[in-house]
């Protein structure tokens, strides 16, 4: 393996690491990042962790700000908005498509992610819902077959975006939602999962928009 693909390994592996840390609030919006202090705990040197970061900040997860360092991006209720709006009409398209070529075995594997919590959504335990909901959402993009579309979740990061504020509905309620997309991608009705799957997301934008409003109104009564 050349220094290139090596130091692009690296930095894919180091990449994967701080996402996670960021959505799971290990590190925290508005945090100073101390890059020798993380280049040491991730065992990396310091051209990969900054090409790590390169793809954070293209994500929208971290910004370098001039003479201060790079600091984890402070959650925007807007942008979180934005992208539910985005994610909408993504995920509409994604789920038809993926409805015309599911396998059993694809069937399964969705099942299986919220099998953990069918016997009790109300008390999951919201990490690991949170991560269960990623994985579904993305494999549904990947079961499109559109490449096109699969390129340009990547590059806007849309689902990722959704879940920076973590899970803005709770399992008691986006349970049932799932199951029901999933039901109707076993049965190929690729409308109704086009139709379900919008609503998923429409409800969560619905939901970050009256906290938006809530926040105007403390801030005009401040």
């Amino acid at each position: 393996m050349d220094n290139h693909l090596k130091y692009y390994d690296l930095s894919e592996q180091a990449h994967k690491k701080i996402k996670a840390m960021i959505l799971t609030n290990k590190l925290q919006p508005g945090q100073k990042i101390i890059q020798e202090k993380l280049a040491e705990e991730l065992g990396v040197s310091r051209m990969p962790l900054h090409k790590a970061f390169q793809m954070l900040e293209n994500e929208l997860l971290v910004e370098h700000i001039p003479r201060r360092g790079i600091f984890v991006k402070k959650v925007d209720l807007n942008e979180i908005a934005d992208a539910f709006e985005c994610r909408e009409v993504l995920e509409g398209l994604a789920a038809r498509r993926a409805a015309q070529s599911i396998t059993p075995a694809e069937i399964r594997f969705l099942h299986n992610l919220f099998s953990p919590f069918s016997s009790d959504p109300a008390n999951a335990d919201p990490a690991k819902y949170q991560e269960a909901d990623m994985i579904f959402h993305n494999t549904i993009i990947r079961i499109s077959g559109n490449r096109i579309l699969e390129k340009m979740e990547m590059l806007g990061n849309v689902i990722t975006r959704t879940h920076q504020r973590g899970l803005i509905r709770g399992p008691i309620e986006t349970y049932r939602e799932h199951m029901d997309i999933i039901e109707a991608l076993a049965k190929n009705d690729g409308p109704r999962a086009e139709c379900l799957i919008k609503s998923h997301s429409s409800k969560s934008r619905e939901e970050i928009l009256e906290k938006i409003e809530e926040q105007k109104e403390r801030e005009f009564q401040a």
